[in-house]
């Protein structure tokens, strides 16, 4: 079998313009970055075409080192969509050059459901990434700046600062540094350190922003630290937001590229699901809603972490609601969660496959709490035996849950028509299921409660006398009517 570059290297590409004129936008519209890239202008976006397309959100069950395949599942579904009649755009989130040079590798699918030009998207882009790290470091120079004048200050406490710098690398040696050494011309030296791009707040506030403005507002609304008076700081006490703002000017505007079948994608934000809220930009997906009838879209690592905050923050804000939720799982991923060892995976083990499913369960159980019956995609891989195909199929019909076989790795759209056409199933019978799991109004403390004892499985939450100050904070900075993002990790359910 090819390799994903030698694969998306052998299809010849559309012209932009031509993946664009499915969508009905002229090419003068259109933002171009060479023949096979272009940014779309947000005038596009229309809310009553919004509300009328359908939303698809693919998440998977716990990640593994031997990977699931969100990313190809929804691509595949997506043109597996326009090979049975129906107008479909995937929209997923830009790779960050730290997990492509890393063990994870790039974000673009893999074998004959991938996104191109693969290598452009996998590496620089659009440079989007670029602005945001320009952004996000603008800030950080303006707070240091500050705290050295020794006129027209804040009076910043310096050890209350947790606004570090950002790039766009894996640097472990950079994560905590000392910054301001060289005297007294140099800045005041404090602790501080780099954070990878994609972790950046101003990435997240991209990604749940609607225009320009309102980008401005929200990026004036970070949190910086507090005075020595004990007064906390916003970059609007810096007048940062402005310039912010025209550093990311181009960077709000969402991405068109194409699939290897010619299926429009739109790829934009980047932020991580074990951090941040995990999702692209609520504007890319707003607009895949505007100019096609069905969107797939996917959340960062499982259920209880993308998915919930697609759930708990992107819907909430953006007023988007999946009409149906996938959930990827792999033989060999249920395998592993069952006690088979990572070589050991590719044989067949019908006692480690039982055994996994218990992490199947629990992330049909976390879908349900939203209203949705999932649909379950079996990612097919070659060492996939009938015998555990068969024992994963009759375990989910007797649980009552859709499941489809999904062979879009191997030949893209066409392996995944039989998860299309149960996805539509799902759209039809189910146009307005979901729900919320908790109200904004709730307390924190009760929020928190909520996720942690349904969506991870625990018993009760205790807090630590750090945690119990910083949600006094909080509520003292009138900021109690906001969603909860919880960083975990992704690696279970519980820790």
């Amino acid at each position: 079998m090819k390799s994903d570059i030698e694969i998306a290297q052998s299809v010849k590409m559309k012209h932009i313009k031509d993946i664009a004129s499915l969508l009905g936008i002229p090419e003068d519209d259109l933002e171009l970055y060479g023949k096979y890239k272009a940014k779309i202008p947000l005038k596009f976006i229309d809310e009553e075409k919004v509300k009328k397309a359908k939303l698809i959100l693919v998440t998977a069950i716990t990640p593994t080192p031997a990977g699931e395949g969100k990313t190809t599942t929804s691509i595949g579904l997506a043109q597996a969509l326009n090979r049975i009649g129906k107008k479909a755009t995937v929209v997923i989130r830009e790779p960050s050059l730290g997990p492509v040079f890393g063990i994870k590798g790039g974000a673009a699918g893999g074998g004959y459901s991938q996104v191109v030009p693969m290598e452009d998207i996998n590496l620089h882009f659009t440079g989007d990434l670029s602005a945001v790290e320009k952004a996000h470091n603008l800030l950080a120079a303006l707070i240091d700046n500050n705290i050295m004048l020794k006129e027209g200050n804040l009076g910043i406490d310096p050890r209350t600062v947790e606004w570090k710098r950002v790039m766009d690398m894996n640097e472990r040696s950079l994560r905590d540094i000392i910054i301001g050494l060289g005297g007294v011309k140099e800045g005041v030296p404090r602790e501080s350190g780099f954070n990878i791009t994609a972790a950046s707040e101003v990435m997240a506030t991209l990604c749940v922003s609607k225009d320009l403005m309102d980008l401005k507002e929200r990026l004036g609304n970070i949190f910086i630290g507090y005075t020595y008076d004990d007064k906390p700081i916003f970059a609007r006490d810096l007048n940062a937001q402005g310039a912010m703002t025209a550093l990311m000017k181009d960077a709000i505007k969402p991405n068109l590229v194409q699939t290897l079948e010619g299926t429009p994608a739109i790829i934009h934000g980047g932020p991580f699901a074990n951090i941040a809220q995990g999702t692209n930009t609520a504007i890319a997906t707003k607009m895949g809603l505007s100019l096609s009838d069905y969107v797939v879209t996917e959340a960062g690592f499982a259920s209880e972490l993308g998915a919930e905050k697609f759930f708990n923050i992107k819907s909430q804000f953006s007023d988007l609601r999946p009409q149906a939720v996938v959930i990827v799982a792999t033989i060999r991923a249920l395998k592993y969660h069952g006690g088979a060892k990572l070589a050991d995976l590719k044989n067949e083990n019908l006692d480690a496959l039982k055994k996994g499913f218990d992490n199947l369960d629990k992330h049909i159980e976390n879908m349900q709490y939203y209203g949705f019956r999932p649909v379950v995609a079996i990612n097919k891989f070659d060492t996939d035996t009938p015998a555990e195909i068969d024992l994963l199929t009759k375990h989910c019909e007797a649980k009552d849950v859709i499941i489809a076989l999904n062979d879009s790795w191997a030949k893209g759209g066409e392996g995944a028509v039989e998860l299309a056409q149960k996805v539509i199933e799902s759209v039809n019978n189910c146009p307005d299921c979901f729900r919320a799991l908790y109200d904004l109004s709730w307390s924190f403390e009760k929020k928190i409660e909520t996720i942690c004892t349904l969506m991870y499985g625990a018993d009760h939450v205790e807090y630590t006398v750090k945690a119990k100050k910083q949600l006094e904070r909080i509520e003292q900075l009138n900021l109690g009517n906001l969603a909860v993002c919880i960083a975990k990790t992704q690696k279970s359910l519980s820790d």
